[in-house]
């Protein structure tokens, strides 16, 4: 295949408010334009359809995540010393100290303890019947990620915002990531606390990291980043998938009641929210050397836009991606990432997602939405601010 010169542009701000609320048009925009698309506005190659984001999350080598997957170079620098941030050996190294928390086997021994705390959250919003989509969602999350992060009691209040500010310092240097600035300070100074005061609760993943900073194994200014890299993503990643799917299944009704006259298609479900209402928008990639994507030359130095939200709605992969279909096969989805990159916290996010799907299924008969949504403003997370809803019991 010969290499393009004629890249196509596209000068809309895909970090807009306007945008960030609703995106999918400009998703299908770019797809429309090709596989790569050169964003005026932020200097950087979109890549809005599915095989080459896949490609590219695929190809670690190539494509790289040390240079920072953030769109601004603050940033970018702020998050060395994490996971997201490394490659090779450094991300191998940093992953294997906490991987043995999040494996299958693991996290079998927290299922009890998950399904018990979900049948709890659905029993509480079932009996009020009127709840805040978003509230039910968050409810489960934040009793169990702290804890196994190991965050101590104090400050937690402040955790949900300090995580969505992360996200949003990844974005552009905007007028949205200047706003939640200081909360992402915060976060990493009350994580540097932790470290410094050795408060972070026995038997928990910031004890395993205290433990591996006394060894050597890491440097202890990498204790608070790797606290941060577990816990930013393992809430507002799998709040935004809860919280999609209440919304998806008031939209469609019908949907539900396949859910509930088959229980044991929460899995594919849980996919199929992933798919359609993608959690992270788009992270960024390095070009390590001189490449091409798609005939598209990519010069060294080049960045990249892995756009998840827009590749799990391509219809080159997939049959009617605008319909939410919990019967579809869409394991391969990339909501959580692909390769060696690959969201380490998906098997909790997937678990908790499932229990409370499971434990509502069994109390609800069906869920309307008695007010309109309301998207959050966040550069990175897709998820919905406020969603009110009735939950009519079984």
């Amino acid at each position: 295949m010969p290499l393009r010169t004629d890249i196509p542009v596209y000068r809309p701000d895909l970090y807009s408010a306007s945008a960030i609320r609703d995106t999918y048009p400009h998703y299908a925009a770019l797809r429309e334009l090709g596989p790569v698309v050169w964003l005026s506005k932020h200097k950087v190659y979109a890549l809005p359809r599915y095989a080459e984001c896949k490609q590219v999350l695929l190809d670690d080598d190539t494509f790289v995540s040390s240079a920072g997957v953030g769109l601004n170079p603050v940033a970018n620098r702020v998050g060395q010393g994490t996971t997201l941030f490394s490659d090779g050996e450094d991300h191998a190294r940093r992953r294997s100290l906490l991987a043995h928390r999040l494996t299958p086997r693991a996290l079998r021994t927290m299922k009890d303890t998950v399904d018990q705390q979900a049948a709890a959250v659905a029993a509480d919003a079932v009996a009020r019947r009127t709840v805040d989509a978003v509230e039910l969602a968050t409810a489960l999350p934040m009793s169990v990620v702290p804890d196994l992060v190991g965050w101590p009691q104090q400050g937690r209040e402040h955790l949900l915002r300090w995580a969505g500010a992360t996200f949003d310092a990844l974005g552009p240097l905007n007028c949205q990531a200047a706003r939640t600035l200081p909360a992402s300070l915060g976060m990493m100074r009350y994580a540097r606390g932790v470290v410094r005061d050795r408060s972070a609760l026995d038997g928990s993943m910031g004890h395993d990291l205290l433990r591996a900073a006394d060894e050597g194994r890491i440097m202890p200014a990498e204790c608070a980043t790797m606290m941060i890299d577990y816990l930013a993503p393992s809430l507002d990643t799998t709040i935004s998938a809860i919280s999609s799917a209440l919304y998806l299944f008031a939209v469609h009704p019908e949907q539900w009641r396949l859910l509930k006259a088959d229980p044991d298609l929460v899995p594919k479900a849980v996919n199929e929210v992933v798919r359609h209402e993608s959690p992270i928008r788009a992270f960024s990639r390095t070009a390590a050397h001189d490449t091409e994507v798609a005939g598209t030359p990519i010069p060294k130095g080049s960045r990249l836009l892995v756009l998840y939200g827009s590749a799990n709605r391509d219809p080159l992969e997939w049959d009617d991606p605008d319909t939410f279909d919990i019967r579809r096969d869409a394991a391969r989805q990339l909501g959580f990432g692909q390769g060696t990159h690959g969201c380490a916290g998906q098997g909790l996010a997937r678990m908790e997602t499932s229990a409370i799907l499971r434990a509502l299924v069994e109390r609800v008969d069906r869920i309307e939405m008695t007010g309109q949504p309301e998207w959050a403003l966040n550069n990175v997370i897709h998820r919905l601010e406020r969603l009110p809803l009735e939950l009519i019991p079984a």
